[in-house]
Parts: C-alpha cells; sequence; structure tokens
C-alpha cells in the first residue's frame, strides 16, 4: 500500500455477496467468479469483499483470506476494498495485515466500522489500524450493524483527524440528510449503501455514487450515469422501474437472503445460502419474488 492512500473514485463499488454449497456451506468460488464477471462485465469502479453482506464475520480467517484471493484474481486489476468484521483493534489489525498480504497492489482500502462515538477515541482506532498496516480507510458508519450511533460532527473531526481516511460508507439513516452534511464539511468522497434504496436522495446530497449489493448492479450504475448527465431527473426515470425489486431485496433481517436468491435465479450463484444465525429466504416470500423478476421481463433472460 502506498504511504499516501488515494481518496476512492467516485462510482459504483459493488459489494459482493460469498457464496456457500452443499450441505456444509463451503465457500463456492465459482460461483464467486461469476459474481466478480459480472461487476467487471458493466465497468463498476471497484467491488468491496467481506463487507456486512458478504458475511466476513461468519468466514474463518483462512475463508476470508481466499475470498480476497479469488476476488482479486478473477477481478484482474479491479480495485478491492476489503471488509474488516472485528470493531476492537488488535483483531482488526490482523484482518487488515491478511488483507494487504492477500489482494497486493488491487487494494484501494479496508473497511472499519466506526466502533465510538468519541472522535479521539474512533481516530485512535483507526490511526492504530493505518500505522500497523498502511492501508487506506473506509470509514463505515452502519449502526445497526455496530450497535455505535455517532453524530455527523464527530465523524467529520475523525475525518479531520485521520488523513489516510479514504471514503466514508454513511449508512446512518435518513442517509440524504447524514450525506449531505458530511459532504458540506469534508472533502473526502461519501458513498451511500443500504441496497440503493435512497439512492437518488443520496446523490442529491452529495453523494460520490454507491457502495452497496444489490442483484441488478448494472441498474445502480445507469442510474449513477444518468445523473452526471441529466440531474435527478433522468436519474429517476432510469432508476425507478428497478427500485421496487431493490426495496425487496433490502428487507431487514432477510435482505442477504433476498439478494442470494436473486443472483441465483440470475444463474450467478448455484445456491443461494447463507450461514446460520443469518435467516434464509422466507417460503412466503419466493412466489413475489418472482413476481418482482417476471414485471421486469427478467426471467426471460433480459438484463
Amino acid at each position: 500500500m502506498s504511504a499516501s492512500p488515494r481518496p476512492l473514485a467516485k462510482g459504483l463499488w459493488g459489494v459482493l455477496a460469498t457464496p456457500f454449497r452443499g450441505p456444509q456451506l463451503d465457500l463456492d468460488e465459482c460461483s464467486l467468479q461469476r459474481e466478480v464477471s459480472l461487476f467487471q462485465q458493466i465497468e463498476a469502479t471497484g467491488v468491496v469483499a467481506l463487507g456486512v453482506f458478504g458475511e466476513g464475520a461468519a468466514l474463518d480467517s483462512v475463508e476470508q483470506r481466499r475470498v480476497v484471493e479469488v476476488v482479486c484474481d478473477d477481478g484482474r486489476g479491479l480495485p478491492v476494498v476489503v471488509g474488516v468484521a472485528a470493531l476492537a483493534t488488535a483483531p482488526a489489525i490482523e484482518q487488515v495485515r491478511r488483507a494487504v498480504e492477500a489482494a497486493g497492489e488491487q487494494l484501494a482500502g479496508v473497511m472499519v466500522q466506526v466502533n465510538s462515538p468519541h472522535p479521539d477515541v474512533l481516530a485512535a482506532h483507526l490511526t492504530a489500524i493505518h500505522d500497523a498496516t498502511g492501508a487506506g480507510i473506509v470509514l463505515q458508519d452502519y449502526p445497526v450493524v455496530s450497535g455505535v450511533r455517532i453524530p455527523v460532527a464527530h465523524v467529520l473531526e475523525t475525518v479531520r483527524q485521520c488523513p489516510f481516511v479514504v471514503a466514508v460508507k454513511s449508512e446512518a439513516p435518513p442517509t440524504g440528510r447524514v450525506i449531505a452534511e458530511l459532504t458540506a464539511g469534508t472533502s473526502v468522497p461519501v458513498f451511500g449503501g443500504l441496497g440503493g434504496v435512497g439512492l437518488l436522495d443520496e446523490l442529491a446530497g452529495g453523494a460520490a455514487g454507491a457502495m452497496t449489493g444489490f442483484s441488478r448492479p448494472e441498474a445502480l450504475l445507469e442510474a449513477l450515469r444518468a445523473w452526471e448527465s441529466g440531474g435527478m431527473a433522468a436519474a429517476h426515470a432510469a432508476f425507478a422501474r428497478w427500485l421496487p425489486l431493490a426495496n425487496f431485496e433490502a428487507q431487514p433481517g432477510i435482505g442477504l437472503a433476498l439478494r442470494k436468491e436473486a443472483l441465483r435465479l440470475r444463474g450467478v450463484f448455484d445456491e443461494a445460502a447463507v450461514r446460520p444465525p443469518a435467516p434464509g429466504v422466507p417460503e412466503a416470500l419466493r412466489n413475489t419474488m418472482r413476481q418482482h423478476l417476471e414485471a421486469l421481463q427478467l426471467m426471460e433472460g433480459i438484463a
């Protein structure tokens, strides 16, 4: 990693789901390769491995390293951000060291969650990680997962203290307002997430793009490009037909399983398995998903 990490480029950073197969829920490398190839084909800016929806916390250290290796090998130069599941400093440093070793020059940064609402404590945590590894850091504010709620002013103060922060991923609702306040206070790029359901509001607030997962990532990219060329009206027209499916996939608690099932129906994944304690797809919603896909004519192969 460079001694002076560069800010992330704007655009679409696709969060990869981690596919599993068989009764033991082994890592499915072939499905993972197809998923990475999908983001290459649509010319995404980069990808995120081992994010929250990548089930990084459900993988052991050997599996975590292998996921990064497969993503980088198949990505052939595609920039990669690697998620860090640990909230404590020492295990986070261990995870980042593995990411640096596995990703090499393709590592664009590591995504570290907010672990304290106090900027001095958070800045010390991030500084220790950077000093030990040299990695640029994507600061992720995702209170639903971390359990930490931090004021916008404290995020900005943390970024001010940490010049190695290469981006902020803001997933604290209402994301449109929070991102607008962040972009008004820093030149560091800010990305939205949460499955893209708030994408247009986040772009209106100055977001640099989307850092999220969706079974149809080309729809996110279409909306981003439309925003660049025609602003809200163009992006609204481009994304409107996709929003019902994005909203369906983003349901709390079962969103990961729904996204994996949509990827399976698309032919990207062989299986839609998630590792416990994450719940699988509710049987009552399988037909609903098919209705969403049929409404988009995607079941007939129109991507």
